[in-house]
């Protein structure tokens, strides 16, 4: 996204502008022969309609926050809940990108697990470093990390698409850049050498696996060697939350997608002397929080992501 040169002296509009779609456009994008191409409004992508695997991204629920930029987290997680649930198109699954919780609270996991549970949908979830700040560090892999391998990775497949759920979380220093760690990424060219080079891939983890603003620690120091295992494949798709707000990068055959918050924005990179909760207008809260749409249509490489605020 940027030079280093551009990293030091901070990421100008125009190019914060050339990486963001902002929340409350609801643009529904596809990918072909690795280029975005927007499809409309979200109002248009619903009438298109969806005829492959449709898949729900949620983010940052962050269950217990109740500062000012959103005194109840949990209700608009509930808003979130109830806007899956009238989606015309019944989602196959969700697929939550972390921070679940913000202080990894057993009170905070059972308040998410009884508004997440209302959508009836299965749910595959990747850790965001606030879901593991318990001393023990178990209430998350207890939970919903059960089968999985190391700090919490697995993959799965559904309908042809290759999911593989990665934690970039663990040990992760105040302000530091997110990390995968070598057991991890030994397990994940392993688990890719199982895969056709045609086989569509879909990589979620909490921080971004490309460096949209390291100097806030918005990065995976050593995403490089993953992203170098995924070349051969002709669709790829990168989903990651954290930083609470859509941007999208296309490099290669790799598209990389940043989802809202349920909870609270954060401010564009560099726009802030630090990243944390940002408060907007009471009446602007809900155009800047919202859910992802994403469909996969068999025979197309390609994924169509719509990115739907709670309030338009």
């Amino acid at each position: 996204m940027t030079s280093d040169q551009g990293e030091e002296r901070g990421v100008s509009r125009r190019k914060i502008l050339e990486c963001m779609t902002w929340a409350g456009t609801g643009v529904l994008w596809t990918v072909v022969g690795g280029m975005p191409r927007s499809l409309g409004i979200m109002g248009e992508a619903a009438a298109a309609g969806a005829s492959g695997l449709t898949f729900l991204q949620i983010s940052d629920s962050h269950v217990g926050f109740d500062k000012p930029a959103n005194p109840n987290a949990l209700g608009t997680l509930e808003e979130a809940i109830s806007k899956i649930n009238a989606l015309t198109v019944r989602p196959s699954f969700i697929i939550h990108t972390g921070d679940i919780t913000h202080l990894s609270k057993p009170s905070e996991f059972d308040d998410a697990d009884r508004i997440i549970s209302q959508a009836r949908l299965d749910v595959h979830y990747v850790p965001g470093e606030h879901d593991v700040l318990d001393e023990d560090v178990k209430l998350y892999r207890n939970r919903y990390g059960r089968g999985s391998k190391g700090a919490g990775w697995y993959s799965f497949d559904a309908d042809g698409v290759h999911f593989i759920g990665l934690v970039n979380v663990v040990d992760l220093k105040a302000g530091g850049l997110g990390n995968l760690g070598n057991e991890q990424l030994e397990w994940l060219e392993d688990d890719l050498n199982g895969c056709a080079a045609s086989t569509p891939i879909v990589v979620f983890a909490h921080i971004p696996l490309w460096s949209v603003y390291p100097t806030w620690g918005w990065g995976t120091e050593d995403a490089a060697r993953a992203l170098d295992y995924l070349k051969r494949f002709g669709s790829v798709t990168v989903l990651n939350g954290h930083i609470h707000q859509i941007m999208q990068k296309v490099e290669g055959n790799v598209t990389f997608h940043t989802a809202m918050s349920t909870a609270f924005p954060q401010p564009a990179p560099g726009a802030a002397p630090s990243p944390g909760p940002m408060k907007v207008a009471d009446d602007k809260l809900r155009s800047v929080l919202g859910i992802t749409d994403v469909t996969f249509k068999r025979g197309q490489q390609r994924l169509a992501i719509i990115d739907q605020p709670l309030q338009r």
